[in-house]
């Protein structure tokens, strides 16, 4: 999936001839963290088992993103660039800390507009074990999941991820029997 915007369009021939401003690429950063930051956040906490942890790696595809920014030539949409830059800084982020998957969950901050207590409750407590469910699954399986979960489609997940298509349906096939059995279980 391509995107075609100006603003893309701009960047890309800017940053082909190596003429980006500063100031241009200081507001289409700050734009693109605007607009995606809390889906990175999330992307983020799945690798993680800590808030603090969370925190350090988004700070990583923060300067990632910074630093890749006047190479984007808009061959990809902006998301997919900044997923596949997150997924990068995630995996190495990962293998350097050798971290164990499994862990202390972080905590989940749910808002439920309902005025019923009870039900925001039990909305919360749900959400909370599907997270825990999301971050008990091996890596291969947690990246399609929470992809898919931040409305990337197969496509974009395929390129994200540098595989095809049909293995994101495999994996995200394989992952919901995972989730299903889990929850099941509980």
């Amino acid at each position: 999936m391509k995107s075609s915007t100006g603003t893309d369009a701009a960047l890309r021939d800017a940053a082909a001839c190596n003429l980006l401003p500063r100031a241009a690429l200081e507001q289409t950063f700050d734009r693109l963290l605007a607009a995606h930051g809390p889906a990175l956040s999330r992307l983020a906490g799945s690798y993680t088992n800590t808030p603090s942890d969370r925190d350090d790696l988004l700070q990583e595809i923060a300067i990632a993103i910074w630093q890749a920014l006047p190479r984007f030539r808009g061959e990809c949409s902006e998301r997919t660039f900044l997923f596949r830059i997150a997924h990068n800084r995630a995996i190495a982020h990962l293998a350097r800390t050798r971290a164990q998957l499994p862990g202390t969950p972080e905590e989940v901050e749910a808002r439920d507009p309902a005025p019923d207590p009870e039900s925001g409750l039990a909305q919360e407590e749900r959400a909370e074990r599907l997270r825990r469910a999301v971050h008990r699954l091996p890596v291969v399986y947690r990246q399609v999941v929470t992809l898919t979960l931040e409305g990337l489609g197969y496509g974009e997940i395929a390129e994200v991820l540098g595989i095809s298509e049909s293995n994101v349906g495999a994996r995200l096939t394989r992952a919901r029997q995972m989730l299903r059995e889990w929850l099941e279980n509980r």
